[in-house]
């Protein structure tokens, strides 16, 4: 791990869109993880907006003001280094370029809330409930001792955290 001086570390969450699953993910991680992680988030086809579904369950749910999140694409972020690079759906798993600096890599799939289709509640609904699968993910990843975990171990925690629990 390559921490910066500050003792952050880097993570990248990624999905198709970036307009739901990963800036929710994003947003989450930087409430759960107490200023531990810079976070970022990005898509492989970005839709070029934030879903407002994903702005209203976070300040609703969570009591986290996301205005400021856009939707982009990874190439963004082609040059950075990443400690950690998660994606969350697996279209982008498949897709996702190398990073630079070998960060861990996991995948945890989530489904996707924009193709929901239903009334206004259903969809809230909807988008909540994968906003707490990613809830609770990400609460298990920043309850690991990064710091005291070998790399093996720590790819290995990492990625098991999606297989800890049932999605849907």
């Amino acid at each position: 791990m390559n921490p910066n001086q500050s003792e952050r570390f880097k993570i990248l969450f990624l999905c198709t869109g970036n307009s739901a699953r990963s800036i929710l993910a994003e947003y989450l991680i930087r409430k759960l993880g107490r200023g531990r992680f810079e976070s970022y988030s990005a898509g492989a086809n970005p839709t070029g907006r934030v879903n407002p579904h994903a702005l209203r369950v976070l300040k609703d749910a969570f009591q986290i003001d996301a205005s400021d999140a856009r939707s982009k694409g990874w190439d963004e972020f082609r040059d950075e280094r990443f400690d950690f690079v998660i994606t969350v759906c697996d279209d982008a798993a498949e897709a996702c370029p190398a990073w630079p600096g070998q960060p861990i890599m996991a995948h945890w799939p989530a489904p996707d809330p924009a193709r929901f289709r239903g009334t206004e509640a259903e969809t809230y609904k909807h988008f909540w409930k994968v906003a707490q699968l990613l809830y609770r993910r990400i609460d298990l990843f920043c309850c690991l001792p990064i710091k005291s975990l070998d790399r093996l171990r720590l790819e290995q925690a990492t990625r098991d955290i999606a297989r800890q629990e049932h999605a849907f």
